[in-house]
């Protein structure tokens, strides 16, 4: 390349902002952070965020292929996790309404600086790390919730570690709604059927979403043999045309995005069987009520799933029956309800700890992903 372009190239990346500040919108692009669980096996029959935080598998008709999603310490030079797939039941008879997408969402206000939808439009470049058990062919898209369109490229993966780069075209119509829902995904297609893959695939430019242009021609199935294996790691998206080198971030400082839309306290692995959440104050015989603070301001009023034993310190050790969110309308801190067993006797206007009940695995589970 010249010192013409060099310069040209440089100026790109100054103008789009992409040095002093954060360049990279992709969360966990380094798969470092996996909240609810390092392996998931089984999976194939429901869509859902199963093992690596931010990353969501989505599924369409049922297929008969299963899959294990893990996140392994595996990667290119420079990184150490990787989430990887493994086909653990083949589908060699695929119905034309079955897909395998792994994707990210994100927020419309976090992609106002690609400008879509305006004159000044920006291209966006994606680059990732992958590779797998033999040579293959997938499609990575960029979808627009918002307006119900997409932009699709083909890449190819190998047996070894590949850098791929891609630069998808600006778009001038329809612009991204600036609030905190699902405005974008970026989708990574692993398997589909005709309804996704039977018309004419048209590489790197926008359209209105046609079901059967999505998938390239070429592309693989992860499905079509037992042990198939995708590997990925080091996701990166960014304004222009320059794929400039991936930005690292901190474990702290990308387990604090993370738990924007999730957030686990508990699976204690320290050894400490009695883990405290919050204190609690009991207002009738059988019911306390605290306030939990969150690590981080999440995207929206959580929803709670909990798993495992509780008690309450102070109280009478029988069973904790249920721990729900009341009256809440916050995102930063919320109230929790815990309910007793009826051979409890709180006494009304007393503090109580809610503490795990000599359980590793007792959790709360606050939830707002997109």
């Amino acid at each position: 390349m010249s010192r013409a372009a060099d310069l040209a190239k440089m100026g790109e990346v100054l103008t789009n902002s992409q040095i002093g500040g954060r360049r990279n919108i992709v969360i966990n692009s380094g798969m470092k952070i996996s909240q609810r669980a390092t392996q998931v096996t089984g999976l194939g029959a429901a869509d859902g965020y199963h093992t690596l935080d931010r990353w969501n598998m989505e599924i369409g008709a049922a297929s008969a292929g299963r899959f294990t999603m893990d996140q392994i310490a595996d990667g290119p030079s420079g990184f150490a996790n990787a989430l990887k797939l493994t086909t653990t039941t083949a589908d060699t008879s695929i119905a034309a309404g079955e897909f395998l997408k792994l994707e990210q969402r994100f927020e419309g206000q976090d992609l106002q600086q690609f400008k879509k939808g305006t004159s000044d439009a920006e291209k966006v470049t994606v680059s990732f790390y992958v590779k797998g058990d033999a040579a293959a062919t997938y499609t990575c898209e960029l979808e627009d919730v918002d307006n119900t369109r997409s932009i699709n490229q083909a890449f190819a993966v190998t047996t070894s570690w590949t850098r791929v780069i891609l630069t998808f075209a600006a778009d001038t119509s329809d612009p991204l709604g600036d609030d905190a829902n699902n405005s974008l995904q970026l989708n990574f297609w692993l398997h589909g059927g005709t309804t996704y893959s039977g018309g004419t695939f048209v590489s790197n430019a926008w359209k209105d979403i046609v079901e059967n242009t999505r998938m390239a021609e070429s592309h693989t199935s992860i499905f079509d043999t037992t042990n198939r294996t995708f590997f990925i790691t080091g996701v990166q998206m960014e304004v222009g045309s320059v794929a400039t080198p991936f930005e690292h971030r901190s474990f702290g400082e990308e387990l604090a995005l993370c738990q924007r839309y999730f957030h686990e306290q508990g699976r204690t692995t320290t050894g400490d069987n009695y883990e405290a959440f919050c204190t609690t104050a009991s207002f009738e015989a059988n019911n306390a009520r605290g306030i939990y603070t969150l690590p981080v301001t999440m995207r929206t009023v959580p929803s709670l799933a909990t798993s495992g034993s509780f008690v309450s310190l102070g109280g009478s050790a029988d069973a904790i029956t249920a721990i729900a969110l009341t009256n809440n309308d916050g995102n930063r801190a919320v109230s929790i309800n815990v309910v007793h067993g009826t051979g409890n006797s709180l006494t009304a206007g007393e503090s109580y700890q809610l503490r795990s009940n000599d359980d590793a695995d007792a959790s709360l589970e606050f939830d707002a992903e997109l």
